[in-house]
């Protein structure tokens, strides 16, 4: 009966045993699943997280060097401009300067202006002038240029007017500018395009 009693003893307990192991192995088993998964997750993320962070250092360096190339084109353009500006104002201020500084030029151009005027009749008209050239140009406008239009002519001198004038029929309301700054700009616009070529290609 002791014998039968030890037997049972043994087989409950090498089944609960054998029970109490293959769980521990399942569980060991599933636990091992669990891991990989949480690893194979991990290693998902910290790739993903990689990735975009490369592709973020990759727009960066990409926008950076647009910016810079974009930037060194403004400057250069910035600089030529400068250049072009310069030479070309060099060239043209001066000779524009003297030239409408001239009373017998500006005279003459005061005269042939102001005949298209009055081509269809005697207009009356208003004329500003260089302040700095009163005394040459007041009798010539007043006088001459009164009787040879067969009209009146006022004249107004101004020291904003450093070269050439301004003259409009003095009812009209509008002038037209043959002043020094007007044809430099006028002649700078002709010549801008032939002095980029031959500075820049």
């Amino acid at each position: 009966m002791q014998n039968k009693l030890q037997e049972l003893t043994d087989r409950l307990y090498n089944e609960g045993l054998s029970k109490g192991k293959q769980e521990g192995e399942e569980l060991l088993a599933k636990a091992k699943v669990q891991a990989e998964e949480i690893v194979a997750k991990a290693q998902a993320e910290a790739a993903q997280i990689v990735a975009a962070a490369q592709k973020q250092a990759e727009d960066l360096k990409t926008k950076t060097a647009s910016d810079v190339r974009m930037a060194a084109a403004q400057s250069l353009a910035a600089t030529k401009k400068d250049i072009e500006t310069l030479i070309v104002g060099k060239m043209t201020d001066e000779a524009v300067k003297k030239t409408l500084s001239s009373a017998d030029y500006v005279k003459e151009l005061i005269k042939a202006v102001a005949e298209k005027f009055t081509t269809d009749g005697p207009v009356e008209l208003a004329v500003v002038l260089p302040g700095a050239l009163k005394k040459e140009l007041e009798p010539f406008v007043t006088n001459e240029l009164s009787k040879t239009l067969g009209a009146g002519v006022e004249a107004t001198f101004s020291k904003k007017v450093s070269g050439g004038f301004q003259i409009g029929p003095k009812e009209g309301g509008y002038f037209i500018s043959f002043t020094d700054e007007t044809f430099t700009e006028l002649i700078s616009e002709y010549l801008r395009p032939t002095t980029k070529k031959l500075l820049f290609g």
